[in-house]
């Protein structure tokens, strides 16, 4: 009877405590320790839209596309070189916005668990269903709070591994019996102390930063900042329905290792970067992401197909060095770059060497290679540091972090001509090897001039 009654109670307790559960409305989720994978996305964003900004697009219309290296060895099509542009900025707010498709999974809001489809289907015809593009006005009045949120979080995770390595140092310590009974006490407080006081500031971040705001909330503003940066690329590329863009692949026939000494340059009108050639050639077949991954694949005929574009970015900086002091340059040098030469162009730095005499004593013909070796590093160097610049800002170690600079991929070597590239750097390879024939015969030259005028000095004083 006794246990019976007992059972009953504890029964009725569960049913109470149940009802009291069910009653409540359910606590929502704070974002903890996923704050700083979602500050990361917040920066990528944020630096997405200030690359979208009016003096960054003017600056894209006006010199980026107009670079000289870019005309002479990658395109002259301004359509195509702008169909780039888009296309990779397109696949950046792609890639980030699988992070936030990841992340919004865990949403109690069905919404925003939709994210990935309605990402889609705006990107593909524009049709924003929650009306969750923002305005001019509300986007600006977002970026500030956005740019503390990250900047806070940064600092949290900074203030959370410096708790973590003194939590270690005490640990260590008490461990360790190399030191006296008062130094050791004195020791072990002062790290309690200085764990309290980090342990505060801790607390203090976490209460500023993402960390205990509400999950909905801060992926709700992800989201709507996710579709309005691309719906800012659909305005400032006059992609107004959204279509995907289909341009011509053919390179510049016309493009070449020395052109006119004035290339046509292109005038752009006020407005979106807008081109009948976009226009008319619109897919309708495949959706607008996958139409800009098939533009930003190489052709068959640039050193990004054939995957040279790194390779030689580090060859022409090499060269680069090698051009302003040959008089510094070795024998072990000129192996070593020698080892570096593709066999394309090792064939072609026969052909041209092939006739050339062994006698480079010249000042009037060192002074021209000298001038065309400036000429052609002033428009191929460029390429070649902003492929490095872009290659190292993607890299494994660093594709948590935001880009440092704004570098497109037209502005490097990845879709340069391959066989435009390598007669510019034979043409390199051909004066470097004469201007550092000149310096090594006037050198030896000097020193027997020297040696010859000591000799006489000597003999004289003798006699």
């Amino acid at each position: 009877m006794a246990l019976e009654t007992w059972l009953i109670k504890v029964k009725t307790t569960i049913s109470n405590s149940l009802d009291s559960i069910t009653s409540k409305p359910p606590k929502k989720s704070n974002i903890g320790i996923l704050s700083f994978e979602i500050a990361s996305l917040i920066s990528k964003l944020l630096h997405s839209w200030q690359s979208l900004s009016d003096k960054n697009i003017i600056r894209i219309r006006n010199e980026s596309i107009s670079l000289e290296g870019v005309r002479k060895i990658v395109s002259n099509d301004d359509p195509f070189l702008l169909g780039l542009a888009c296309a990779e900025m397109t696949e950046n707010i792609r890639l980030v916005a699988r992070g936030v498709s990841r992340l919004s999974k865990r949403c109690e809001d069905s919404h925003l668990r939709s994210f990935d489809r309605l990402f889609h289907e705006f990107a593909n015809s524009c049709h924003d269903t929650h009306c969750w593009v923002l305005s001019l006005k509300d986007m600006e009045a977002k970026n500030k709070k956005m740019d503390r949120y990250a900047t806070v979080t940064a600092r949290l995770y900074k203030e959370m591994e410096e708790l973590s390595i003194v939590e270690n140092s005490l640990r260590k310590f008490l461990q360790c019996n190399e030191y006296e009974s008062t130094i050791k006490e004195q020791k072990v407080m002062d790290l309690r102390q200085k764990i309290i006081r980090q342990r505060q500031e801790v607390k203090y971040l976490k209460e500023r930063s993402l960390w205990n705001r509400s999950f909905d909330s801060i992926i709700s503003m992800l989201v709507r900042y996710t579709f309005t940066v691309l719906a800012r690329i659909k305005l400032v590329f006059g992609l107004g329905h959204g279509f995907p863009i289909s341009l011509s692949r053919s390179l510049s026939a016309s493009a070449t290792v020395y052109p006119t000494a004035n290339p046509n340059t292109c005038n752009f009108v006020s407005g979106p970067l807008k081109s009948s050639k976009l226009e008319e050639n619109k897919d309708f077949t495949i959706g607008f992401f996958e139409s800009n991954s098939k533009l930003l694949k190489p052709p068959a005929t640039t050193l990004g197909a054939a995957a040279l574009a790194l390779h030689y970015a580090n060859l022409i900086i090499i060269m680069e060095k090698m051009i302003k002091s040959p008089q510094l340059v070795g024998i072990d040098a000129r192996d070593d770059i020698y080892a570096m030469l593709t066999r394309s162009i090792r064939s072609l730095l026969r052909s041209r060497l092939k006739g050339a005499g062994f006698s480079a004593s010249d000042p009037v013909l060192a002074a021209e290679w000298r001038t065309a070796l400036e000429r052609i590093l002033g428009w191929l160097s460029p390429l070649a540091h902003n492929m490095i610049k872009w290659q190292s800002e993607r890299s494994f170690e660093q594709q948590n972090m935001v880009p440092k600079t704004n570098v497109l991929l037209l502005q490097t070597l990845f879709f340069a001509n391959k066989r435009k590239t390598e007669t510019a750097i034979t043409e390199l390879l051909v004066g470097l090897n004469y201007i550092w024939r000149f310096e090594r015969e006037m050198t030896a030259k000097s020193l027997f001039d020297c040696t010859k005028v000591n000799g006489l000095v000597n003999l004289q004083s003798s006699s």
